[in-house]
């Protein structure tokens, strides 16, 4: 996959967000704050800052402190007009992050096993604004292997995100892999206090 792919999978297919109204940057005079949880190698944070354009605040969190540097490397380059605060640390563990609009957890979840994904989804979602969004990306199948240990197909995801406060839920992409045959994205939306 490219930086073109991962822009869609965020973005969704034609005409997904539309029919939700549920738009990727809010308008308002307000910066757009969004967290990437898991960025790995920044892939995903760089389609973000793509997609929410100049202005925006992005969180990349992490534990590998040098794929974060790589990244405000590749930020600073691409994406000047993005504000990119780097935050080495596990994102299963309590952040300190503002109210934020959105969170993108990329190829991150599958690495959380199936016991802890409901607490640490319900914590995640304490840090969403009311109107904002958790875009998943993940394999679609139900069962993983020793580099993809728990992933989790739309279906499952689904049930999983509405049992954790994000009632609505709908996929925005899917792509072929060569690993685990699919990926898809989904737009989970909370529900609302």
């Amino acid at each position: 996959m490219d930086h073109h792919d991962h822009v869609e999978l965020l973005q969704g297919n034609p005409g997904v967000r539309e029919r939700l109204n549920c738009p990727i940057r809010a308008d308002g005079n307000q910066p757009v704050v969004w967290a990437d949880l898991g960025s790995g190698g920044g892939a995903f944070t760089l389609a973000l800052a793509d997609l929410l354009g100049p202005g925006a605040v992005i969180y990349s969190v992490d534990r590998d402190r040098s794929s974060l540097r790589d990244q405000e490397v590749a930020m600073r380059r691409l994406f000047p007009g993005t504000v990119l605060h780097l935050l080495p640390a596990d994102f299963t563990r309590p952040l300190d992050l503002p109210p934020l609009n959105g969170i993108v957890m990329a190829n991150s979840l599958h690495f959380i096993s199936n016991a802890e994904k409901p607490g640490l989804l319900k914590r995640l979602r304490g840090l969403i604004q009311p109107a904002g969004q958790l875009i998943l990306v993940e394999y679609n199948v139900d069962r993983g292997n020793m580099w993809v240990p728990h992933p989790l197909s739309y279906p499952t995801w689904e049930k999983l995100a509405k049992d954790c406060g994000f009632p609505t839920t709908n996929r925005l992409a899917v792509k072929p892999s060569r690993f685990l045959g699919e990926i898809y994205s989904a737009l989970s939306v909370p529900q609302v206090p």
